[in-house]
């Protein structure tokens, strides 16, 4: 079964790197947590490791909201821990605050859809992103090609997003941040929000249209 939202996310158990140690990681420890499982395609490469570091360095943000990360790629473990040993500065990893799943039979990658399976980059993980609730059930899912890394700002706009629809029911429209107007998602309820953004939108129009429309001279009085 390919990960699939709606549906139960994909059981895992793997290796995994933790803490500068290895440590077996299983889908079952996030029972009861939100979880942003991603993978990369390589160690040692090159868009990876800013991801990866990004994704660490903001893992306090994550766990405020109750959400856990977890980082995995078909490498092994030897080598994310030799990634973790390489400096910053040098394309390493240094030191990291989340788990690096050595998928190194593929399995999980495959179970999620991410797998390439043929061409050039056979064998390697597309950038696969995916929000898992705490009844571990997949919410979201996003998948990059190789070239394009991601954003953490916007995993973090979407799990606020979830969470604030969890809490009150209500949908996020299109940008949707925290402190944005929500809606209700039935035909009279959505009116609110329709008419709210609208007519500001209207206003706005006006604004700018008056603001750029051409003043009539000022006539001079005579002297």
């Amino acid at each position: 079964m390919v990960a699939t939202v709606q549906q139960k996310a994909p059981f895992f158990t793997a290796q995994a790197v933790v803490n500068g140690a290895f440590k077996e990681v299983t889908l079952d420890q996030y029972k009861g947590k939100y979880l942003v499982l991603f993978f990369y395609p390589l160690d040692f490469t090159f868009v990876c490791p800013t991801e990866i570091i990004a994704f660490s360095d903001r893992i306090e943000e994550f766990k405020k909201i109750g959400v856990e990360v977890v980082a995995a790629s078909v490498d092994s473990q030897f080598s994310h821990l030799a990634w973790t040993k390489q400096p910053r500065l040098e394309g390493g990893l240094g030191d990291m605050k989340i788990p690096i799943i050595a998928d190194i039979t593929k399995t999980i990658s495959r179970d999620y859809g991410v797998l390439v399976e043929s061409g050039s980059d056979a064998g390697v993980a597309l950038r696969g992103t995916f929000i898992i609730d705490p009844h571990q059930i997949v919410r979201v899912v996003q998948i990059n090609d190789l070239p394009i890394g991601r954003s953490v700002d916007e995993v973090l706009r979407l799990i606020d997003a979830l969470q604030f629809h969890e809490k009150h029911g209500d949908v996020c429209p299109v940008g949707w941040k925290k402190g944005s107007h929500s809606m209700k998602a039935d035909p009279i309820g959505s009116k609110a929000y329709f008419e709210k953004e609208f007519s500001q939108s209207a206003g706005k129009r006006k604004n700018n249209a008056d603001s750029t429309s051409p003043t009539k001279p000022v006539k001079k009085a005579h002297q």
